[in-house]
């Protein structure tokens, strides 16, 4: 079997398809948390603790550089944006939360699942009278 063939099987089975899928959806996903955490969530959050805009807090490590002559800054500040950090993390506890939540209801569709009786074995009789068919036929 030629490489191109080898290939093309593993890219065509189910498990690499349904990975694409996952991985296209959950970038999706992502956005939609991040545009529901910026627009929504961190607004709210800021207003109740007093009007804090959360993406912009950050620490001066280094003031900007200001030419005295134009009035630009030659060099930017260095900062240190941790109201960035706060945000990305409520991103990815909204995520995990989230995604927590669809793999336990997938879970449980599972068990529901497998809990469904299995075909009953054959009685005793039945078995008994299978072995004496079979003896007979030889």
């Amino acid at each position: 079997m030629g490489m191109l063939s080898e290939f093309r099987e593993f890219a065509v089975k189910g498990n690499v398809v349904d990975l694409a899928v996952g991985v296209v959806i959950g970038a999706a996903f992502g956005k939609i948390v991040s545009a529901l955490v910026d627009g929504i969530v961190m607004p709210l959050v800021g207003m109740m603790l007093g009007g804090v805009d959360f993406g912009s807090l950050a620490v001066v490590l280094e003031p900007a550089v200001v030419d005295a002559a134009t009035g630009a800054e030659t060099v930017p500040a260095v900062l240190l944006k941790y109201g960035m950090f706060i945000q990305t993390l409520v991103d990815f506890v909204i995520i995990a939360f989230v995604i927590f939540l669809a793999v336990k209801a997938i879970n449980r569709m599972k068990r529901k699942e497998e809990a469904a009786p299995a075909p009953a074995a054959p009685s005793e009789e039945v078995v008994l009278l299978t072995e004496i068919r079979d003896a007979l036929k030889r």
